[in-house]
């Protein structure tokens, strides 16, 4: 049984700070994590170990492991990737079932497992990748959904047309995590992320998707359009000072001033 102090504990600045039992539960899977430095200091290997027994995995524990310990640079991001991709080789028929135990699991690590199993599995379009990673990405918990579109960003690019157009679709969701992964997982040049040259090249491909989103209001929503604004201003400046201007005109709200702002701080330098 946890403890409500635990469940609603603010969460250690730093991992030497971290109460041993929060800790201890955080290994076991047993609790979610609450902030960036909890979501670092989970020792992926002790989780899967402690956690993947209970929910019929035990078989996949010992090759993922060595998996982890014959990385050269391990992160926590890098692991999770991993443990994705080796839970997709090991799940065979048994997919859908282990997408469904993951993604419901109490531990948000063990959920960002669950991304990587929809984004690699080559039976889906891209259209059933996104539509089934819907409630990853509405995901309560920050790393989750960090995780998801990082997971899917490499499809979207593959398919990125299509993905853009489905996408512009979400923009009017009332969810503001689902409208934020609109932009945050379609970013020119994005973060911990591959570029996607094409936005980069040419940022008005993603108009479909950034027209209905211009007068967000979402703080959330607001700042990732702002940052993909500013990673095309890298590249090219010139349409995004065509579209404040556009946007200044059309749209005199606070909220677009808010991103228009953040959108121009690197041409301002």
């Amino acid at each position: 049984m946890v403890s409500q102090e635990i469940k609603n504990r603010k969460g250690a600045r730093k991992s030497q700070d971290i109460p041993k039992d929060v800790l201890a539960l955080l290994n076991k899977g047993e609790i979610p994590t609450v902030n960036l430095t909890e979501w670092l200091a989970v020792d992926q290997t002790e989780l899967i170990k402690n956690a993947f027994p209970k929910i019929g995995l035990k078989d996949s524990i010992e090759p993922i492991t060595k998996a982890i310990e014959q990385q050269k640079k391990p992160s926590t991001m890098s692991s999770i990737k991993l443990i994705g991709l080796s839970l997709y080789q090991h799940c065979g028929n048994s997919l859908a079932s282990i997408i469904g135990l993951l993604s419901n699991h109490e531990s948000d690590t063990i959920r960002c497992y669950a991304t990587y199993l929809i984004a690699l599995n080559t039976d889906l379009t891209i259209s059933e990748k996104l539509e089934q990673s819907r409630k990853l990405i509405a995901d309560k918990h920050f790393g989750v959904r960090e995780i998801v579109w990082m997971a899917l960003r490499p499809e979207i690019e593959k398919n990125l047309s299509e993905s853009i157009h489905i996408l512009s679709k979400w923009t009017n969701d009332s969810d503001q995590n689902i409208r934020r992964f609109t932009t945050e997982s379609t970013r020119p040049r994005g973060v911990w992320c591959k570029h996607i040259e094409t936005l980069k090249e040419n940022p008005e491909q993603a108009l479909p998707i950034l027209e209905p989103l211009k007068s967000d209001k979402s703080k959330y929503v607001q700042d990732s359009i702002g940052n993909w604004l500013n990673d095309a201003s890298k590249s090219n400046p010139d349409f995004v000072i065509g579209l404040y201007k556009k946007w200044k005109s059309e749209s005199p709200t606070a909220e677009t001033e808010k991103i228009l702002k953040r959108a121009l701080r690197t041409i301002g330098k």
